[in-house]
């Protein structure tokens, strides 16, 4: 038995990806606590992201930023062309065009080679940018976001048309999440933490709260990331207990199996 089979696991994803990562944590014997530090919300105009989607026969290849992306866009996509590569950032990402029915036998799915580095950074290393010069990609992403991929795309002389899909947000505290926080912090978590910027509203709330010493408790808690950028943001914010797992829940899970 693991001596902190017992700690809660805390899920920070956006609740439409917190949800079922919750039940497979709870299948492997481990307690769920689902907070998310992100709410994914609906664009207020979605006629720019229908304009962009409406021929997609038009592009060398679409790249999504993340399985919000995809949820997004698919609710306008009927069928998938075959003509048009597909890029993602990570085993997430490709679990999401999965299950809207694209996979590796409906479309060319180029995804980062490193499962460590699932990110626009490794995406870059993984295209062929010099075929795509001259060519037209559509990039669909939250509303704001990095524009690495897109400026080193366009520095290529690739054509590059970036939509916003959805609307990121911090999540707002009440009485009761301000409560439960709180006892998180004041216990001992795993945290699953799948994003820099959701640390940073966590380190955000939790400055909220306006407890002196909330702030060193959360930072001597255990997090559990898949990318190294999570990683380095989680040193700089002051968190030293970090495991970095690489792309994908199986090897979340793997690494809440093994933590001791």
């Amino acid at each position: 038995m693991m001596k902190n089979a017992s700690h809660p696991v805390v899920i920070t994803r956006p609740l439409a990806q917190a949800v079922p990562l919750a039940q497979r944590v709870r299948d492997v014997g481990r307690v769920p606590v689902v907070f998310p530090l992100l709410d994914i919300l609906p664009l207020p105009d979605s006629r720019p992201l229908q304009e962009a989607l409406a021929d997609l026969h038009d592009y060398a290849m679409v790249a999504f930023v993340s399985p919000n992306a995809i949820d997004a866009a698919f609710a306008w996509i009927k069928d998938w062309p075959q003509d048009a590569a597909i890029a993602v950032v990570g085993e997430g990402s490709k679990a999401a065009l999965a299950r809207h029915g694209v996979t590796v036998e409906h479309a060319r799915i180029i995804s980062p080679a490193d499962p460590r580095r699932s990110d626009s950074q490794g995406l870059l290393q993984a295209l062929d940018v010099e075929a795509l010069r001259g060519k037209r990609v559509l990039i669909i992403r939250g509303e704001s976001g990095r524009e690495l991929l897109a400026d080193a795309l366009q520095d290529s002389g690739v054509e590059v048309r970036k939509v916003a899909a959805y609307r990121r947000a911090a999540p707002e505290l009440n009485e009761e999440k301000t409560a439960l926080l709180k006892q998180l912090i004041d216990g001992s978590c795993d945290w699953i933490i799948t994003s820099s910027e959701a640390l940073r509203n966590l380190i955000q709330l939790s400055g909220q709260i306006g407890q002196d010493d909330l702030i060193r408790k959360l930072q001597e808690q255990h997090l559990i990331v898949p990318h190294i950028r999570i990683e380095e943001t989680a040193r700089i914010l002051g968190f030293q207990h970090i495991t970095l797992t690489g792309s994908g829940d199986e090897q979340l899970l793997a690494a809440l199996q093994s933590h001791i």
